[in-house]
């Protein structure tokens, strides 16, 4: 046998054997899991990982870091959890989320070239990776702070305070593509990693059109912004329709109840008509559903922005009905 095929096979069964020790190690662990978790099935866990808190719905929205994140120009807005910048991936379809507890001695290095291997043996193409203050940029690169943005429900942000590696993975496929991000972390004695999963893919399109916003108030401590598709206009109209009152209760009684809280509204449209014409009907729209909030609810005007953001923002593809019905939308960003 030739050297070179001795070197190609030694490279094959090195990234199966990390892609197995990956998968296994699900079942050495399984036990101590917290209650009613379980590994997502598109990616693998580290060998002696327990998960310590996990998080599914069949439809959400996730927001993924997709370049390095600048935490000081969010603290100067007061806009912490805005995530409405180009450093943003938002993604909406089956979501998961899993913290894994580390065993004694694991680095972040190790962890996330683990799991990077893994990922791309199974066909995931890596979009960004960072480690430590690579990860941030401006004034405040802090490493914890990089958990307090990315694992907000972790509770101890300390435990990205020594070390941080991060990746952002994509599996193409016909079906919808899959969205992988993993962080792992240091502080001491303690380590974790934070996975999250989504499977790209459309609301019904019988349900675009009369969905009320369903657990608001989490999606935006959470998320920092949600999309909403219960909020109706006519075609080429930028009047709030009657219909739309189901939305706009759920909003005025999140704002209602949580008396600090401000907004922004931002319309959007799909690709029919310029970018002017939409730019223009989005803001008005935007503009129209402040108007309702305060004028029908009596939400303070100074609690509330908004803006269009025309056909600039698509999340799905213009070339479908589906797509298009997932772009014509109203987005309450947290300010």
């Amino acid at each position: 046998m030739s050297k070179e095929m001795n070197v190609y096979r030694t490279r094959i069964l090195r990234i199966g054997l990390t892609a197995l020790g990956l998968a296994l190690s699900s079942l050495l662990a399984q036990a101590e899991d917290a209650e009613g978790c379980t590994d997502n099935p598109f990616v693998g866990r580290f060998q002696g990982a327990t998960i310590a808190y996990c998080k599914a719905k069949d439809f959400d929205e996730l927001v993924f870091l997709q370049s390095p994140h600048d935490y000081g120009a969010l603290l100067e807005r007061n806009a912490m959890k805005d995530r409405s910048g180009p450093e943003w991936l938002k993604q909406q379809g089956r979501a998961s989320e899993l913290r894994y507890e580390l065993p004694p001695g694991s680095s972040s290095l190790e962890v996330a070239s683990s799991y990077e291997a893994d990922l791309k043996a199974k066909g995931f193409s890596i979009l960004f990776s960072c480690a430590d203050q690579e990860c941030l940029v401006g004034n405040l690169r802090d490493l914890y702070l990089l958990g307090e943005q990315l694992d907000p429900t972790n509770g101890i942000s300390t435990a990205y305070a020594d070390h941080v590696r991060y990746l952002l993975a994509k599996l193409e496929r016909p079906e919808g593509a899959i969205y992988v991000s993993a962080m792992a972390g240091e502080d001491k004695d303690r380590a974790v990693v934070f996975v999250r999963v989504l499977e790209a893919k459309g609301m019904d399109p019988a349900k675009v059109a009369t969905a009320a916003p369903e657990d608001l108030s989490d999606s935006l401590a959470s998320q920092g912004s949600v999309n909403l598709y219960g909020i109706l206009f006519d075609y080429n109209q930028d009047a709030v329709k009657p219909e739309s009152k189901p939305a706009l209760d759920e909003i005025a009684k999140v704002l209602t109840d949580k008396p600090a809280l401000r907004l922004k509204i931002i319309g959007h449209t799909d690709n029919a008509g310029s970018a002017a014409y939409n730019l223009d009907l989005s803001t008005r729209r935007a503009a129209n559903v402040s108007a309702a909030l305060v004028g029908g609810y009596g939400i303070d005007p100074a609690r509330l922005s908004f803006e269009g953001a025309g056909l600039s923002r698509p999340i799905e593809s213009n070339d479908t009905d589906e797509g298009r019905a997932k772009n014509r939308r109203v987005e309450l960003v947290v300010q």
